[in-house]
């Protein structure tokens, strides 16, 4: 313990850290863990993520740590691709696994043509409000805050967004299952939701993977412990002071 307190720091440039996040954990919960590596490994580092994934999804969360943090913003702005899965004839009022379903209905009358239209029709730009269950900020709240207090706010301020490709990759009703390139800011469980409304029968978000985010990659990407791992290799492989 002495001799990692005892380390020269290792130089600040910083990197990015491509990882795969898991299921149920937030991109902070990912982003204080890579800084308690370091920290408990006797370095002090500035650790950042590049673009929220909400706990319900998984896949590339990019991590920017010392120098590199200061390039955060660069890498939000950038278009991000999905994949998942949205259930058909029923609605949560999260628009996605993390609340109970209601609204249900049947969609065995829905044909692949009426669902390959749909997805069509979303293609271009759009204005996208922000959902109850989210972090984004109103009157010094976040959306999340008031939507366990059961308050709506109803003036979430809109963002306009643009959905490039909207691929439906396999139906197996009442499950749709799709690819989405979409621009920054975008909420896929909206884009679920409004998805259901459209057909008529209502629907949310059931699974959801981020596959790349601008020339980055999932393929590319660490699971976690295996990022903690490449972490405390390279400490160890710093010379002590």
């Amino acid at each position: 313990m002495d001799e990692q307190r005892n380390r020269e720091p290792l130089p600040d440039e910083g990197n990015f850290l491509l990882i795969d996040k898991p299921l149920d954990w937030t991109s902070f919960d990912v982003v204080a863990k890579i800084r308690n590596t370091y920290k408990h490994a006797g370095m002090k580092r500035k650790v950042g993520h590049c673009g929220t994934l909400d706990p319900k999804a998984t896949g590339l969360l990019i991590l920017a740590t010392g120098r590199k943090t200061k390039e955060i913003s660069s890498l939000e702005v950038l278009d991000k691709v999905y994949d998942g899965a949205i259930k058909l004839g029923a609605m949560t009022d999260s628009h996605d696994i993390e609340t109970a379903e209601y609204g249900h209905c049947a969609t065995a009358h829905l044909t692949e043509n009426d669902i390959r239209s749909a997805a069509s029709a979303f293609i271009g730009k759009h204005q996208q409000q922000p959902p109850m269950h989210s972090a984004a900020w109103h009157n010094g709240k976040r959306l999340y805050e008031h939507a366990r207090k059961g308050e709506v706010i109803r003036e979430r301020k809109a963002k306009e967004i643009v959905i490039h490709r909207f691929e439906v990759t396999r139906i197996e009703l009442p499950v749709v299952y799709f690819m989405l390139h979409v621009s920054k800011g975008a909420y896929i469980r909206v884009i679920a939701h409004e998805f259901g409304s459209a057909l008529g029968v209502g629907g949310y978000l059931a699974s959801l993977r981020r596959v790349s985010v601008g020339p980055y990659e999932l393929s590319s990407a660490r699971t976690v412990s295996e990022s903690i791992e490449a972490i405390l290799q390279e400490v160890s492989n710093t010379p002590s002071g």
